[in-house]
């Protein structure tokens, strides 16, 4: 017998079919895309939390195409999300943060495309910290019957369909977005469901939290540096000073801003005058969120993210989004 409190729940699959009804002519394969990645996020969120036991921590011996140390766990992610992808016949091509080129699907005629980190925040899988999955999806631009090509990967962000995150933390929480604002879902584990928990979110309108590598400082830019500073020092009418997070793994940092406000960066510097992050599969999803939500997404030039050109699938950006006043505040600074 279902119990009082999960019967007043509404399920990921229920919520994903009544929003499909709202709108005449809907065909179903949004929704069934969104969750073929929910499938793959199950899987994964069953690994991570077994991971210490099954041996399948540290690194596998290999490099990806950015030249970082791959994860065993990053191989396993990568290769579930692939997999649901590929099962259905709505995807004709997937780009991943671990392939160094677009993968073709079997179904050449899908209408889709997505664009995915399968495992971010890898340098903290094996130290027990959060970390997520990102995915961007996109309508392709040429014809079913054509083969899909790279012009239909390289898509600027106002291009996407939907986009959203799964965090794995103490609860592994989805969020995602088709453009009519964000909405939250949380696993239960013992159930294998997701249950919808909020609707509508919306990011506050400042906060007090600034996050970045701030050990990086001093490689930044004079108006950041400046920026920096002013946080910390005190100013009781404007909150400040701001206190400082920093997790290391993108979505654990957008997660918390998301929620609770401020600004989350991560800037250009001397060593990295293009930043780390990339365009297609970590930068232009979580825009596209934080917009939803009501925040600003901007890079190192004060221009919006999601209207970045892309030119190549794992482009890199300077990236800072937050709550609107803390954005304003930074941008004042950054583009003097």
């Amino acid at each position: 017998m279902v119990s009082n409190a999960y019967s007043r729940l509404i399920t990921l699959e229920e919520f994903i079919i009544q929003g499909q009804n709202r709108f005449r002519g809907a065909t179903g394969e949004l929704s069934q895309l969104l969750r073929d990645i929910v499938l793959a996020a199950k899987i994964v969120s069953y690994e991570i939390n077994k991971a210490g036991i099954t041996n399948i921590l540290g690194r596998d011996g290999n490099m990806n195409v950015h030249g970082e140390f791959v994860k065993k766990l990053d191989v396993f992610a990568n290769d579930q999300m692939i997999h649901a992808l590929s099962r259905s016949n709505n995807v004709c091509m997937i780009v991943s943060e671990e392939n160094e080129h677009p993968i073709k699907t079997s179904a050449s005629s899908g209408k889709y495309v997505v664009a995915t980190d399968p495992l971010d925040g890898s340098s903290n899988i094996d130290v027990n910290v959060s970390i997520g999955t990102i995915f961007s999806i996109y309508m392709r631009k040429s014809h079913i019957a054509d083969m899909p090509d790279l012009n239909d990967a390289l898509q600027n962000g106002v291009d996407q369909v939907a986009a959203g995150y799964i965090l794995y933390g103490s609860s592994t929480t989805l969020v995602y977005t088709t453009g009519l604002g964000v909405t939250t879902f949380t696993l239960d584990p013992g159930l294998g469901e997701f249950f919808l928990s909020e609707v509508q979110v919306r990011i506050p309108e400042s906060g007090n939290i600034y996050s970045m590598n701030e050990g990086n400082i001093s490689k930044c830019s004079q108006g950041l540096r400046d920026y920096i500073k002013s946080c910390k020092v005190l100013d009781e009418d404007n909150g400040k000073p701001y206190t400082a997070r920093y997790i290391g793994s993108m979505v654990s940092d957008v997660h918390r801003t998301l929620q609770i406000g401020g600004v989350f960066m991560y800037p250009e510097s001397s060593k990295m005058p293009y930043g780390k992050l990339r365009l297609m599969y970590e930068c232009n999803p979580l825009s596209f969120l934080i917009e939803q939500a009501g925040g600003i997404a901007i890079n190192h030039e004060g221009k919006r993210i999601m209207e970045v050109e892309v030119t190549d699938i794992h482009q890199r950006s300077p990236i800072y989004m937050g709550s609107p006043i803390n954005m304003k505040e930074l941008m004042g600074f950054m583009l003097k």
